[in-house]
This record gives C-alpha cells, sequence and structure tokens, in this order.
C-alpha cells in the first residue's frame, strides 16, 4: 500500500502548477486554452473549451478532476485512511443537502433543483430523486436525517428550528461535517504522526479563526452562538481558547490575542479576506512540505489533494475571469480570494 500510494502522489505532483503555468494560462489567446489546460493535468476542463462555458458545468468538471484522482489515490487503502479520504469528499455532497435544502425553501421545482446538483458518481451517497421530490421542507429534513449524514442534518436541523434562519442551517452543515472531518483524522494523527497533525491542524485552525470572525463581527452574533457554531478543536486554538477569544470585542482584539506562530502570520492583517489569504497560504507552504518530505503516505496524499485543490480554484478563477472579460490584473486578484470550494463554508 504505502509504495503504490508513494508512486501514486509522486506522479500526481507532477501536475501542480507553478507561477509560471498561471502566467502562462493568463496571458494565452482563447484559441490556445485547451491545448494549454490538457498539457498542465486538466483534461477534464480542455474537452470543449469554451470561454462562455455554462458555470456550473466548469464546476461540476473541476470537482470531477478531484474525484477522479481521489478514486485513484483511495485505490490502495484500508480502514481509517480511505475512511478519511472517503470523507474529505463529503464535503460536495454536503453541498448538494445545502442546495436540496435552499431550494426546497424557495419552491424550486425538483427538475430544476436535481440539475443544479453536483454529481458525485461513485462517491455519491445520497437519493437525490427521492429527495429533491419530498413534499416541503419538514419532509425533506426528515428524509435527510434517515439517510448517511444523518448526524451532521439532525444537529443544524435543531440549530434551523431555534430561529428559522437559512443561515444558521448552512453554518451548522459546515460544523456537522468539520468536525466529522477532525473525528476521522484522530486515528491517523496517531499513526502518521505530526506530518498529518499539522495539515488538520492549519485547515481547522483557519477554519475556526475566519467563521468566528465574519459571524462575530460581519454578522454581529452574540459570543455564545458563535462558539456554538464552531468546530471543536484541539489544535493551535482549542475549544477553550476559542471561547475566549469569540468574547473579545474586536477583530484587532482576537488578532492580537492569538498564540504564535498564528499571531506573527497574522500581524497587521487587512480585514477578514486578508486573513484567510495569509493562513491559506500557510497551509498550502505546510502541504508542500509534507508533499516533498519523508512523512507518511497518506500524510502526502492528503496534501498533494489540497494543493490540488487549491490550484484548481485559481484556475477556476481565470476561466471565470475570461467568461466576465475581467482585465488580467482583476483576475489575478482573485485567483486566490477567500471562496471555498462549494459549497462548505463558502456561503459565510
Amino acid at each position: 500500500m504505502t509504495a503504490y500510494l508513494n508512486t501514486r502522489v509522486s506522479l500526481y505532483s507532477g501536475r501542480l502548477w507553478q507561477p509560471a503555468d498561471f502566467d502562462a494560462v493568463l496571458a494565452i489567446p482563447d484559441a490556445e486554452m485547451a491545448d494549454a489546460l490538457g498539457s498542465r493535468g486538466l483534461p477534464q476542463l480542455s474537452a470543449g473549451f469554451d470561454r462562455h462555458q455554462d458555470h456550473r458545468s466548469l464546476e461540476q468538471r473541476i470537482i470531477a478532476e478531484l474525484l477522479d484522482e481521489t478514486t485513484v489515490l483511495i485505490r490502495p487503502l484500508t480502514g481509517a485512511a480511505r475512511a478519511f479520504l472517503l470523507y474529505w469528499t463529503v464535503r460536495f455532497e454536503v453541498s448538494n443537502v445545502k442546495t436540496l435544502l435552499r431550494g426546497k425553501m424557495t419552491g424550486e421545482r425538483p427538475a430544476a433543483l436535481i440539475n443544479r446538483l453536483t454529481p458525485m458518481g461513485a462517491f455519491g451517497r445520497l437519493d437525490v430523486q427521492d429527495l429533491a421530490h419530498a413534499e416541503d421542507l419538514a419532509e425533506l429534513l426528515r428524509r435527510l436525517e434517515a439517510g448517511p449524514y444523518a448526524g451532521i442534518v439532525r444537529q443544524a436541523r435543531r440549530a434551523f428550528e431555534e430561529g428559522q434562519d437559512p443561515f444558521i442551517l448552512d453554518a451548522a452543515l459546515d460544523r456537522g461535517y468539520y468536525e466529522g472531518l477532525a473525528r476521522r483524522a484522530q486515528p491517523l494523527e496517531n499513526e502518521a504522526g505530526a506530518s498529518f497533525r499539522r495539515l488538520m491542524g492549519t485547515l481547522i485552525d483557519r477554519i475556526n479563526l475566519v467563521w468566528m470572525l465574519r459571524y462575530r463581527f460581519n454578522y454581529n452574533l452574540p459570543p455564545a452562538q458563535v462558539y456554538y457554531l464552531l468546530v471543536a478543536s484541539r489544535y493551535n486554538l482549542p475549544s477553550s481558547r476559542l471561547r475566549e477569544l469569540a468574547a473579545l470585542g474586536s477583530a484587532e482584539a482576537v488578532l492580537d490575542a492569538l498564540p504564535e506562530p498564528l499571531r506573527g502570520i497574522l500581524r497587521d492583517a487587512a480585514g477578514i479576506a486578508d486573513v484567510f489569504a495569509r493562513m491559506e497560504m500557510n497551509g498550502a507552504e505546510v502541504a508542500a512540505k509534507v508533499l516533498h518530505s519523508g512523512a507518511p503516505a497518506i500524510s502526502r496524499a492528503f496534501a498533494y489533494l489540497i494543493l490540488r485543490e487549491r490550484d484548481l480554484r485559481s484556475v477556476r478563477a481565470i476561466l471565470r475571469g475570461r467568461h466576465l472579460d475581467l482585465p488580467t490584473e482583476d483576475i489575478r486578484l482573485a485567483m486566490f480570494q477567500p471562496e471555498e470550494f462549494p459549497a462548505v463554508a463558502s456561503t459565510h
């Protein structure tokens, strides 16, 4: 298992883009885009490239690429390692859960709703036909609670019922997903050691801090509710510290109270978007170090998937920018902006 996975990850790492790749694709004419994408490891995006292609189609092709690569990486895995990487793809199905819930709230027709869902292929566990045809929101929630994501949905439904706020429903779904990810990571942190823990720590710390700042100071939620919506953590920002930070009165006070190395990374950060960008860059640097080290194979595989997804988000920004006829400099600014893949965390 280890030899196969390490070999596959090493081969896949050649698909990761360098700054020169982004510069080249930004500069080429539309007629050369398909060849450029294909030669840089994105055949699914190069096929039938059209600068005016449907936005949803672009999103689905990118997710299909991630799922295809994950299929290969999990092939030799068993036990906790396989369960973890499989659950990593559940983010995209949680996005479908959100789409179903929003569609039911607005009375969207089942056929139109199904058309907006991301195809999950072999990774799909939801019966989307059945769910889309639920009579109303209450019935949809009941059906979801009888399905594979019952734990995530049950907690979100309880939070939603207190205030009937769709934002809280989304936030609670996100929290439930990431708490499930953290649980599945714990045995791997014990087995794979510091490298896997560093990857998870940069991810969960970033999610919690950015969510806290958004919920507390953009949406003015009270500290107790903010804390409730954060992911239980054992990393640089453990739950006890998160509770203290959520009670502070300003974003500046929160950043000043952070422990090192986060305080140094975020010194003089210009707003929440800058906090996200800096923490994501730090996470990418950690992932690159793990990928190119002698870390256990599962750590290297997870590091690759983190970096590959970051690349694809930047490619997506380029193609969207072309679609909107944006100037190159505006596209560059959008390439690493704080937007996660749909839809976990991206709605907040």
